[in-house]
């Protein structure tokens, strides 16, 4: 029983190394002083959004041991997510609706990141991040937002983010 605990405890403290650098990376005040994303609660859930979308697609590659910990990532946010509303005052009877809306929404980014960025198709990638990050899919910034994307996922495709000390090492791409 003793080392189940041992695993699960272990397992939870890399989702949240993981987690933290995902955040420290989505903070980084240059995406919102030059790259046009908003400073604002919404644009700071769509930033961790695309790096969390990163990660968990990186860890769906890891086989069955990946998708547990992309599952364990997406709700260790989620959690966050609803710790954050909490702080913000929003009313505990209306933080479930929000949750299941924010899921939502993030499921829908991720299927059309992931897919765009699956085919190498840079324009539908900048026009989707456009459209749910900087609130126009022409916004002059959305195909660097792109290409940003598309270079950490592939600095992210040499790492094996199951690996505590790759994370420890987790760069994404520059912006």
């Amino acid at each position: 029983m003793l080392s189940f605990l041992k695993r699960r405890d272990a397992a939870k403290s890399h989702t949240q190394a993981l987690y933290e650098r995902i955040v420290a990376a989505a903070r980084q005040p240059v995406f919102y002083t030059v790259g046009g994303v908003p400073d604002t609660p919404e644009g700071r859930f769509e930033l961790i959004s695309l790096h969390v979308i990163l990660a968990i697609s990186r860890l769906n590659a890891d086989g069955e041991a990946g998708r547990a910990a992309g599952q364990a990532l997406f709700d260790h946010f989620f959690k966050d997510m609803d710790y954050a509303m909490r702080e913000m005052g929003i009313g505990d009877t209306s933080i479930g609706k929000k949750i299941r809306a924010m899921a939502e929404v993030f499921y829908g980014r991720f299927k059309s990141y992931a897919a765009a960025s699956d085919a190498a198709d840079r324009d539908t990638l900048a026009t989707a991040i456009g459209r749910n990050i900087l609130d126009d899919e022409h916004h002059p910034q959305a195909p660097r937002l792109a290409d940003y994307f598309q270079r950490s996922a592939e600095r992210l495709s040499a790492l094996s983010l199951l690996e505590r000390h790759a994370v420890e090492q987790l760069e994404f791409a520059d912006f």
